[in-house]
């Protein structure tokens, strides 16, 4: 089969956040997290009023998704974000543009905020041989037992939640990342990687790649057991997101992606999804 129409076959998925309200957003297969859980701080809140669509200040005529996540240092005073889509990534690539922040837009700095773009398939069961997780996870405050800055690339076997024991191969790269990246994941049979802004920054494989289809996401949250002290002044952080892209059974690499994605905004296509359909969650797992 050609790539043309391979490309035909395994259809494609493409927002760019140009819709009016999250009413739009929720119209055209996102779910905007509600139900308590893994991750973040035990007590805290998944606010679906954390997301909105907003003007780029950056570019006029721009829109971006946005994730908002604050806390005041106690579980009930705590709100997290997340958003994703049908799970239907497997083989193929998944890109977004992100905005990655290292300050809180307001009060204090110092949480331990984890601000994520990432696939993921349900946890049914500790250890469950049928979970798949990709991950891009931004720490520009450091956290899980270092605190460094840093990024982490990050494929999963699987995981047992409590007590944790996760079984993963990940890859660091050290700093804060303030500001807008490109991140591209490929997965096939036999491997994933991940690239940041064009450079491949991780390989993982063998029990690491994924066996079963995830959904795109993007989540921005708390590490628990770390928060500041509590203050009457919450501090609050944000992550946009400019597009996102799934080409199903395409290994596409960044400037690939990045031609796509020109290719589609000038035709004026601002959201397309020809991908076969998943299943929808009722929830965002993970």
């Amino acid at each position: 089969m050609s790539a043309a129409a391979l490309a035909i076959a395994a259809g494609l998925f493409f927002d760019d956040f140009s819709q009016p309200d999250t009413d739009a957003l929720r119209a055209q297969g996102w779910v905007l997290r509600t139900a308590a859980g893994h991750p973040g701080v035990p007590g805290a809140r998944w606010a679906p009023e954390a997301i909105a669509l907003v003007d780029d200040p950056a570019k006029p005529g721009n829109r971006v998704l946005r994730l908002r996540a604050q806390t005041d240092g106690t579980p009930e005073g705590t709100v997290q974000a997340q958003a994703c889509h049908q799970r239907k990534a497997l083989r193929g690539t998944v890109a977004a543009r992100v905005r990655f922040s290292a300050q809180p837009v307001a009060g204090a700095d110092g949480d331990p905020v984890v601000q994520t773009f990432y696939l993921a398939s349900p946890l049914s069961h500790d250890y469950d041989p049928a979970f798949s997780e990709v991950d891009f996870e931004h720490l520009p405050n450091g956290g899980w037992g270092s605190p460094q800055p840093r990024l982490y690339a990050v494929s999963w076997q699987t995981v047992r939640l409590d007590p944790w024991d996760a079984r993963n191969q990940a890859t660091e790269v050290m700093g804060a990342l303030d500001g807008w990246h490109t991140l591209v994941i490929q997965v096939d049979a036999f491997s994933t990687r991940h690239y940041l802004d064009g450079k491949l920054i991780a390989t993982h494989g063998g029990r690491n790649v994924p066996v079963a289809p995830m959904a795109p996401s993007f989540n921005l949250w708390f590490s628990s057991g770390g928060l500041g002290p509590a203050s009457a002044q919450a501090r609050v952080y944000e992550q946009d997101v400019d597009w996102v892209l799934h080409a199903p059974e395409r290994q596409l690499s960044p400037a690939q992606v990045l031609a796509e994605v020109t290719r589609l905004r000038i035709a004026g296509v601002a959201q397309l999804d020809t991908v076969p359909p998943g299943p929808l969650p009722s929830r965002c797992d993970f």
